[in-house]
């Protein structure tokens, strides 16, 4: 079970201990570096740019957040751009689409394909990315019962956190 924050001891909020964040950005980005040259895919400056901004927070990006980012560091990029990066990135495993909240994550294990469940906090908003693949096989065998091919499937949970629900008052 990983957290969305990705490859380094999760922050926590509240007084808890924290990490350095920058490392976890700076590990994904070369590991998305790894992964691309293993897989003969251009990751281009802008490409890699949109993923360090995906790394950036502790909870999904959306496109036009991105876009904003991107025109504050003087690209002068437009929404198709931000688009084409992101479908890079989702081509390669570097990022997960929070469908319900239609914006971006890092994926912290972007060398292997898997099928992941996203736990949502409906009140900081960060996510936790758990790689159950009982969840997944259980999904592909309810869909195979009932003659149904999965192509792709995106299991998301809203709740609460733990640092939420132990500080809610």
């Amino acid at each position: 079970m990983g957290e969305r924050r990705g490859p380094g001891a999760p922050e926590r909020r509240h007084g808890a201990p924290r990490h350095d964040h920058q490392d976890c950005i700076a590990e994904a980005l070369s590991r998305a570096d790894a992964v691309c040259r293993a897989r003969s895919a251009n990751l281009t400056e802008i490409r890699r740019r949109v993923l360090e901004l995906v790394w950036s927070g502790h909870a999904p990006i959306g496109a036009y957040e991105i876009l904003d980012a991107l025109r504050r560091d003087g690209i002068s990029a437009q929404p198709p751009t931000v688009y084409r990066a992101l479908e890079f990135l989702l081509a390669q495993g570097l990022v997960h689409r929070i469908e319900s909240r239609n914006a971006f994550i890092g994926c912290a294990q972007p060398d292997e394909r898997h099928s992941s469940q996203f736990l949502i906090c409906r009140d900081c908003g960060t996510v936790q990315e758990l790689s159950d693949r009982r969840i997944g096989a259980a999904v592909s065998a309810g869909a195979r019962d009932v003659g149904f091919e999965v192509g792709r499937s995106t299991v998301e949970v809203e709740g609460r956190c733990m640092d939420c629900s132990t500080h809610a008052g």
